[in-house]
Formats: C-alpha cells, sequence, structure tokens
C-alpha cells in the first residue's frame, strides 16, 4: 500500500498503546480478533499480510487527520517537541473486549509484564494460529473467560487483577453488554458505562475510551503524564492543586478528573492524541 498520510509504523506499535505486537525479523506480528497480521513500513510503502487494505486502514487510523489534530494540540513548546520527534505516530483502533481486558490487567504493571500476562491468557485460553512457523494466539472471547477460573487466570500471572477481569467477563455475557455501542455515547455516558465493570477506575476508562470507543478527547494519566504536567503545565493549574500533586506519588480521583478537565480544555477535542504524545516523549527521555 502506498501511503498518502504522515504515518509510522514503528512508533505507533512502540508507544505502550497495543500490547500483542511484535518485532521479528524487520516484521510486526500482531493478532487482531481472529487475525494474524504481518507488516512492515519501507518509506512510504506498507507491505502487509493477512488483512485487507481497508483493514489496515481502519485499524491505524490511516484517514484521521494527523496533520489537523496536530495544529490543533501544539499549543506550546514541549508538545511541539514531541509532534516532531514522533512524527506519524497514530492511536491504534483496537477490539474494545481485549482493549478492557488489557487495561484492567494492565493497572501497576510494567509494559513488559502486561505483554507476557496477555500471552499467557490467550496461550491458555485462545485459538492457535501458526503463521511463517510462527505459533500466535488469539485472545480469548469474553465467553471464554466467563468460564475460566479465578485460579486459572491466576496461574497467568494476574494476581488479584484475575477477579476483576473473570467479574468484567461474566458481567459482559450475563448482561449481554455491546461495548461497540459505546461509541454512541457522549463521552462522560460512555465513562460511566465503563465504571460499572469490575477492575474500571478513571485510568483504565480512559485508555479504553481513547484506544477503542472513538473518545480522542479521553486523556489518560498515569505516573508518566503526571511527571509531564508537573514539569512543564504547571503554572496552567491551580498553585493549591499543583502543590497537593507534588506531595503524593499517586493520584487522587479529584486530581486526576482536574488534570483531564485541563487537558480537555487546553489541547481541544484530540487531547487523547496529546497525551499518547506527550507521555512516550516523557518516557523516552528517562
Amino acid at each position: 500500500m502506498q501511503l498518502e498520510v504522515v504515518f509510522d509504523l514503528d512508533f505507533s506499535l512502540c508507544c505502550g498503546q497495543v500490547f500483542r505486537w511484535r518485532r521479528i525479523a524487520g516484521w510486526w506480528y500482531g493478532v487482531v480478533g481472529d487475525k494474524v497480521i504481518k507488516i512492515r513500513q519501507c518509506g512510504s510503502e506498507l507491505e502487509f499480510w493477512g488483512a485487507s487494505d481497508r483493514f489496515v486502514r481502519q485499524y491505524f487510523r490511516l484517514n484521521d487527520n494527523l496533520t489537523e489534530i496536530n495544529k490543533c494540540i501544539a499549543k506550546d513548546s514541549y508538545i511541539q517537541a514531541a509532534l516532531k520527534r514522533f512524527e506519524g505516530l497514530r492511536i491504534v483502533r483496537q477490539v474494545p473486549w481485549e482493549c478492557l481486558a488489557s487495561f484492567i490487567c494492565a493497572t501497576y504493571k510494567s509494559i513488559a509484564a502486561i505483554e507476557l500476562m496477555l500471552r499467557k491468557i490467550s496461550e491458555k485460553y485462545g485459538e492457535k494460529r501458526v503463521i511463517d512457523g510462527l505459533d500466535f494466539y488469539t485472545f480469548p472471547s469474553a465467553q471464554k473467560l466467563a468460564g475460566a477460573s479465578e485460579n486459572g487466570l491466576r496461574e497467568c500471572g494476574l494476581g488479584y487483577r484475575a477477579k476483576y477481569l473473570q467479574a468484567t467477563a461474566r458481567k459482559i455475557v450475563d448482561d449481554k453488554i455491546d461495548l461497540e455501542a459505546l461509541k454512541a455515547l457522549p463521552y462522560l455516558d460512555a465513562r460511566k458505562k465503563l465504571f460499572e465493570f469490575s477492575g474500571v477506575g478513571l485510568k483504565v476508562a480512559d485508555c479504553v475510551l481513547l484506544f477503542s470507543l472513538e473518545k480522542p478527547e479521553a486523556f489518560p494519566v498515569d505516573v508518566w503524564v503526571k511527571r509531564v504536567i508537573l514539569n512543564h503545565y504547571a503554572d496552567q493549574l491551580p498553585a493549591e492543586l499543583v502543590t497537593k500533586m507534588k506531595s503524593h506519588d499517586s493520584l487522587t480521583n479529584g486530581e486526576y478528573q482536574k488534570i483531564g478537565g485541563f487537558a480537555r480544555i487546553y489541547f481541544g477535542r484530540y487531547a487523547g492524541y496529546a497525551q499518547e504524545y506527550l507521555y512516550h516523549y516523557e518516557r523516552t527521555q528517562h
């Protein structure tokens, strides 16, 4: 596929938004739904196997007007540096169920640990696919995990998250919940619905909203984003809030919501894109 827009495959798959892609011999291999996809970028050319042009455009959001988005969020020199450094980074459009399950598992874990957990879950409960002599596994459905035992999930390294993932899977199955339907709701309404699931707080909800439910204003805040805000945007926030946030490592729900509210006003409707550039830029400076 000849690219007619700015896109960087490596940046988009290495920035902490997805956990089930592996780079092997110059190719990226990933499992999306029931597809195993193999893809690489050579300049303005994308070569891929296992998916259609339409699917690749949709998954990597190649129809997002990145030039316009960058104009909207390039409010200051720090984010301008991030946009320049990671030009072509795009938010990936993930499968909502896998995205929700992944970020329930991701709480207080490193990216490497999250990748390992998800790989073990998929190997244990998913379906095997063999491509180029390599084994891959689909991510198990909510139905499959609803029937899994908590101990079985714990054996995948989930720890206390096992009961959250099991309960969420069961709720989706028992209540016949269609996560795709949340795309049609306004941001705050969709977020409220996500709070009904076990293991879903503000950050997990915002990750799911941004990466899979078409809510580009969602602004997930973790330790890196908190650091960005305190180091580069403190002058935009009330002094009392900044002092409070500096006094402890974690974030209260109130502090989290104030940061998100600031970001949506300051960066506008693409605050989520700003978050991903700022997060990846800050993380790679250390």
